[in-house]
């Protein structure tokens, strides 16, 4: 699944608020804290409703549920305080069964290599927006955006096209073009989190509305899902060669 919030516009057409009840810091905290402590409960209970052998059909209904609340949270971000825990649920269920299988298909390290290189990107991506290593401007912001918005499309393409068997080589192949297909997307999902540490800052300092917090933090859960399935696949890949 690719992250695209594809319209986020901290402090552009978002009233600005003069009282108490601003974007801060401390509420996108808060409410990324939510959404994850939701995510991992219905992560375990995904985990155990899955096998090699079965496969529920929920999980089907669960990726297009994705799809629609990324889109509808681009469209409509003040939706985002229903929609961030409503995704947070489905989807830590989907990633949960996802993980299982990978175990199974790979052994138990996966699953613990992948949280951890997930861990330590977002830990090193913070590292550089807050030491000013790596800038966030206007065109890195545009390219960052653009590619985000091409790799969502072909994630749902490639979704509607396994639906009728047909396959997509770059997605799961585990041969030199798959695994630098996975390393580019691996790419752009970290600068994803530069992009959301960036609009973050300017929504707070732009003082935007208090509701911004569901909005941020659905951002960066969307964007953390997205390193760590797109990390996991990934590692199957090395595994299989």
């Amino acid at each position: 699944m690719a992250n695209p919030v594809l319209t986020r516009g901290f402090g552009t057409d978002s009233p600005i608020v003069t009282d108490d009840e601003r974007m801060t810091l401390g509420g996108v905290g808060r409410s990324t804290l939510i959404l994850f402590a939701l995510f991992f409960p219905a992560a375990v209970w995904g985990w155990n409703q899955v096998s090699l052998e079965q496969w529920p059909t929920w999980t089907i209904g669960a990726i297009i549920f994705g799809f629609v609340a990324i889109i509808a949270a681009a469209i409509r971000p003040r939706w985002t305080p229903i929609i961030g825990p409503l995704y947070a649920v489905i989807q830590g269920a989907l990633v949960g069964a996802i993980s299982n299988v990978y175990q199974d298909l790979y052994g138990t390290g996966i699953i613990t290599n992948a949280i951890l290189a997930t861990s330590l990107t977002v830990l090193a991506m913070v590292i550089l927006y807050v030491t000013r290593t790596i800038r966030v401007t206007e065109r890195m912001r545009s390219i960052v955006v653009g590619a985000t918005a091409g790799i969502f499309l072909f994630y749902l393409v490639t979704f509607v096209l396994s639906l009728f068997g047909v396959g997509m080589p770059l997605v799961w192949d585990a041969g030199p073009l798959g695994i630098i297909f996975s390393l580019a997307v691996i790419g752009l999902a970290a600068f994803n989190l530069l992009i959301d540490f960036d609009l973050i800052e300017r929504g707070i300092a732009g003082g935007a509305p208090k509701w911004m917090n569901w909005y941020a933090a659905f951002g960066l859960t969307v964007t953390i899902i997205w390193l760590y399935l797109e990390i996991l696949r990934l590692l199957g890949k090395l595994q299989r060669r």
